[in-house]
């Protein structure tokens, strides 16, 4: 399995929280050392274990903001 790296940058907020403690969070997180992009995944109550998540650029959260808006959000 390879190996990577990540930093959480910024907690932005927590979206939701399972019955068993995991959270559903938004965070700006560097991955490999690389500019930090923001991100939707699940993590563990203590934050050592994570779920799939999706990874979005500065440019991808500006076209999912426009869309929403457009759908009254």
């Amino acid at each position: 399995m390879v190996e990577f790296k990540y930093e959480i940058v910024e907690k932005i907020a927590v979206l939701s929280e399972s019955s068993k403690g995991w959270t559903k969070e938004l965070n700006l997180i560097s991955w490999n050392d690389r500019e930090p992009k923001y991100d939707i995944r699940e993590w563990s109550p203590d934050g050592t274990k994570m779920g799939k998540g999706v990874t979005l650029s500065e440019e991808e959260v500006e076209v999912l903001k426009k869309a929403l808006e457009s759908r009254g959000f």
